[in-house]
């Protein structure tokens, strides 16, 4: 297998988190602002979507924010400005540059060729598969401290890695592993 097959693999969701170090009003940014959604009764976070960069993000009372849904940390950044600038609208002044923190990239691709998964549940360690509830296998590399989804077609999702290099260290392992079990 050519390193090209190997190497498809992108990211299509960074989880992040930071700080804006200043209370938040939530109640008056939620009667403020059409993009939020706010019930303090259900969840204590203010939900406010983002059309571009296509995000959301959670912001509590604190100044704590989790951001989901950029494919990249620039648009991680754009995301984390905008919600800055939604602030500023509620006379909110955030003079600090936030310090992001990556929590987990969720990464999709292929290794390039099919896989058995009944064979492969047997033969490799930490792996669920159950075909009735789900049609992937869950494969838990420990070594990368990455989990993968695979499925029979080839296609893989893999989570809990914290940085794109990391995404390639686990995908590199994960098709050493499938060669090993494969001969």
């Amino acid at each position: 297998m050519s390193k090209k097959t190997a190497r498809d693999i992108k990211v299509v969701n960074i989880v992040v988190s930071t700080s804006l170090e200043h209370d938040i009003p939530l109640e008056k940014m939620a009667a403020t602002l059409s993009n939020t959604e706010y019930n303090p009764e259900q969840f204590p976070g203010l939900v406010i979507r983002i059309k571009d960069p296509k995000t959301s993000a959670l912001i509590f009372s604190s100044g704590k924010v989790v951001c989901t849904g950029a494919r990249s940390m620039e648009k991680v950044h754009e995301s984390i400005k905008k919600i800055i600038k939604s602030l500023e609208k509620i006379g909110i002044r955030i003079k600090i540059k936030p310090e992001v923190k990556i929590q987990n990239i969720v990464a999709s691709g292929s290794v390039g060729m099919d896989l058995n998964l009944n064979v492969l549940a047997t033969k490799l360690q930490n792996v669920e598969y159950e075909p009735e509830q789900f049609p992937g296998l869950v494969y838990k590399l420990l070594a990368a401290k990455a989990t993968f989804l695979l499925f029979s077609n080839g296609k893989i999702v893999c989570t809990g890695t914290k940085s794109e290099k990391e995404v390639h260290a686990a995908l590199d392992k994960l098709i050493e592993n499938l060669k090993k079990v494969k001969a």
